[in-house]
């Protein structure tokens, strides 16, 4: 069988089954069949996707790590994050966030929103999203903000209980140049996947440091202070466009998510996953999440009068300092436990520090403190 077929065209094809050892092409090559690349190639092309290695931007796109637990409720217009990596933000109403079994083919789980709270009249200042931050050092090689700029593509898995047009952002960490796509839940209840390619931003500031480069968002209701034209970059901070539909105006409506995906390229490839140890230790960089074990300390450290220190290493390297929270801490004397009464941390470092902590026990009397195993935990954010 030859290696290749000369075309009338003066352009090389490649026949379906051929075996080529060592190949060299100049000029175009059509492949017709199946290509199977076996050993090492270097494929050259700006309109190719990212085909190897940490392709996906996005962490936990999947949504099977839940650390902080339980069902989240977003409300009065701040920030809740919920699964990790993935935030929502809601105004004069409510949704809950939690993790669910119900998914597409192939993945585990989505993060489903369900209305817990109506706003059936917009207000123009007002917004409901999911969002993700994505920070600098992860997309060094977007060049967005540059005449280099990348083209990306964002895909996912949407289900809804509300059908109409809904609104897909990307947008800098400075809320100054957005992307704004609509797209269509066309079924109600519904799987449907979304791909929206998004041509690299060449003007505005974009951060390439361990801060807020930028974050995709996905529209549940905006009032029209939030509206940008679709499918171009805006010059300012919008989540849609004025054909959104209002998922908050109706009680119980449901929204679900899953796969998502970010990638250099001008198409989506499949979903990438990663194994489970990966993904944890990735969200692990921006948030900890450490439950209580019967009678065991939280750390190293030592006990006086009135307060104590202990020692924490952290299990893989934060983002930055983190700030501490604690649930149900207590001493430790091996017989009343006295409660704590105070926890502060200011000597945390990225890879660990010393958090103290506060008691009403005699000096020599408390030996450590431990995190109730029932109820307590200590959490370590990093968050963008």
């Amino acid at each position: 069988m030859p290696t290749k077929v000369k075309g009338t065209t003066g352009v090389d094809k490649i026949e379906a089954g051929a075996v080529i050892t060592n190949p060299e092409f100049s000029g175009n090559a059509t492949v017709t069949g199946t290509l199977t690349v076996d050993s090492t190639a270097s494929i050259n092309g700006s309109n190719l996707p990212q085909q190897f290695g940490f392709r996906n931007l996005i962490i936990n796109g999947d949504m099977r790590i839940h650390q902080r637990g339980g069902t989240i409720t977003a409300a009065s217009a701040t920030v809740y994050y919920g699964l990790d990596r993935f935030w929502g933000y809601a105004g004069t109403g409510q949704f809950s966030m939690e993790q669910s079994t119900d998914a597409p083919d192939n993945f585990l789980n989505s993060m489903k929103v369900t209305v817990t709270t109506v706003d059936s009249s917009m207000a123009a200042g007002d917004r409901y999203m999911l969002s993700q931050p994505i920070e600098g050092l992860n997309v060094t090689n977007l060049d967005f903000g540059s005449s280099t700029a990348q083209t990306v593509t964002l895909s996912f898995w949407v289900k809804s209980s509300i059908t109409g047009t809904f609104g897909a952002v990307l947008i800098n960490g400075n809320a100054t140049r957005t992307y704004v796509k609509e797209y269509t839940i066309n079924s109600a209840n519904t799987w449907e996947k979304k791909t929206i390619t998004i041509a690299g931003d060449t003007s505005g500031t974009w951060t390439y440091t361990n801060a807020l480069w930028g974050s995709v968002r996905f529209c549940l209701a905006a009032g029209s202070t939030y509206y940008g034209t679709d499918s171009t970059w805006n010059a300012g901070n919008y989540i849609s466009t004025s054909n959104q539909t209002n998922l908050m105006a109706t009680s119980g409506a449901t929204f679900y998510i899953t796969g998502v995906q970010l990638e250099v390229g001008e198409s989506a490839s499949d979903f990438e996953f990663l194994p489970v140890d990966v993904q944890l230790a990735r969200c692990q960089r921006y948030y900890w999440k450490m439950t209580g074990v019967q009678y065991s300390y939280v750390g190293m450290g030592f006990s006086e009068s009135g307060f104590g220190n202990y020692y924490c290493k952290l299990p893989v390297t934060m983002r930055t300092n983190p700030t501490v929270s604690i649930s149900n801490l207590k001493a430790f004397n091996g017989v009343s436990n006295p409660s704590i009464t105070g926890v502060r941390s200011t000597l945390m470092t990225p890879d660990a520090g010393v958090v103290q902590y506060y008691h009403t026990a005699s000096a020599g009397s408390v030996y450590g403190a431990f995190i109730d195993p029932s109820t307590g935990y200590a959490a370590f954010s990093a968050e963008l």
